[in-house]
């Protein structure tokens, strides 16, 4: 029978303990991120020396630190655009997490709550703000940052912490600075982005947890060249794994004997076939390729899979997912659900396919946030990767998505094109 992917609900509960499945690799070098899997304290975490101010991002800028939210944008950039405005500047420690197949996030802000203040602190610093916020949807999350920071005591610049409820948009910077400032957790237009105007009006950093962890090593000198791996799916050891860039998939996890396909970067990177086990697990490597590192979370159909009906789920939480603000959003992720849902049902239409194809191309960068792009991407990469599976999806009806429910939605009588809201 064909394996759903998960809902929002089973990922939240598999993961919901304050212990993550830390998976070693033979042959990697020694973890510097993932080195325990119990809360670490004050007295236990060893603040490294190292340089400081703007030497720090010129340290960050030759170890080409990329964020580890899900752009990959060079984190010396963003830092040097807040750090060259005009304050009061704020930098935010973004660890909500909304991608619904990664835990890495909540891995560091539950068991090494003092790595990523000490990165956070070390960002503050160089950009010479006056406040900083630890951004989360955890609640074993805020419990261990809150305790980190009763053990830290007064800091250099105070520290908040908001906490909102865990949606796919609400990680999005421009979501994540209108929360911290009172607000629901949706994105806004852009411009202006918040190192321009964000927190209370000023520059404003807003940075993964993991681009943060990354940092104290960076600025000692002591940084390896590596990422943290969600792995799930059809793999023998699932769990979280730091990995060095640049490596093959197929050097860090054991496979069935024929995967049907990969979602990379989570839900927004898209599909990629079994060629993907042999392309460097890195950032240009992966774009290259018509994919992404994301978020660096990767899930592995397996034998009895479906890449279509995996299309279908993905199209499906979004729909559910959707912040309903942007027209052609809400409209085209609705739209290409159920179309998706019909191909996996075996009833799509040559026409509806072609309807399909062309607004994964002409929806691209139409929404406030990236929403609308993540499902572009998968829809594109299921045409792009699958097209004999897709043509058998239109001939025969498909008994692994025959399994599925059928869908519980109708298509909007709409054009997800229309900038009407």
């Amino acid at each position: 029978m064909t394996t759903r992917l998960p809902s929002p609900e089973d990922r939240v509960a598999r993961w919901n303990r304050a212990t993550m499945a830390l998976v070693p690799l033979a042959g990697a070098p020694a973890p510097l991120v993932l080195d325990r899997d119990t809360r670490e304290t004050l007295a236990e975490y060893v603040r490294p020396d190292g340089v400081s101010g703007r030497e720090l991002i010129d340290a960050v800028e030759a170890a080409d630190l990329r964020g580890r939210g899900g752009a990959g944008f060079p984190t010396a950039v963003k830092m040097r655009a807040v750090a060259e405005r005009e304050g009061p500047r704020t930098v935010v420690a973004n660890g909500d997490e909304g991608e619904p197949l990664a835990v890495k996030d909540r891995y560091l802000l539950r068991i090494r709550p003092h790595l990523v203040l000490d990165g956070l602190l070390r960002a503050a610093d160089a950009v010479s703000a006056d406040r900083a916020v630890v951004y989360l949807s955890d609640a074993l999350a805020e419990d261990s940052v809150r305790t980190a920071l009763d053990e830290v005591g007064r800091t250099a610049v105070p520290i908040d912490v908001v906490r909102v409820a865990r949606t796919y948009v609400g990680g999005e910077e421009s979501a994540v600075v209108r929360a911290v400032n009172g607000g629901p957790a949706l994105p806004t237009d852009k411009p202006p982005r918040p190192f321009e105007s964000g927190v209370d009006g000023g520059p404003t950093l807003v940075a993964n947890v993991e681009t943060l962890a990354r940092i104290p090593g960076i600025a000692a000198g002591t940084a390896s060249d590596s990422v943290l791996l969600t792995l799930t799916g059809a793999v023998e050891r699932p769990g979280l794994y730091e990995v060095p860039l640049g490596r093959p998939l197929r050097e860090h996890l054991t496979v069935p004997s024929a995967p049907q396909g990969f979602l990379m970067g989570g839900f927004f990177a898209g599909l990629l076939g079994p060629r993907a086990l042999d392309i460097p697990f890195g950032f240009a490597e992966l774009r290259a390729e018509g994919s992404g590192l994301g978020c660096g979370a990767v899930f592995v159909l397996g034998p009895d899979d479906c890449p279509v009906a995996a299309v279908a789920d993905v199209l499906a939480y979004f729909d559910r997912e959707n912040a309903r603000q942007c027209g052609p959003c809400f409209r085209g992720t609705a739209a290409m659900a159920e179309a998706a849902r019909e191909l996996a049902d075996g009833t799509a239409t040559d026409a509806r396919l072609e309807k399909l194809r062309g607004w994964s191309q002409s929806l691209r960068g139409r929404g406030a946030c990236a929403t609308l792009d993540g499902a572009c991407n998968v829809v594109a990469s299921l045409l792009d990767e699958f097209p004999e599976l897709v043509d058998r999806h239109r001939a025969t009806p498909c008994p692994r998505c025959a399994a599925l429910p059928a869908a519980d939605r109708t298509a909007p009588d709409i054009d997800p094109e229309s900038e009407e809201s």
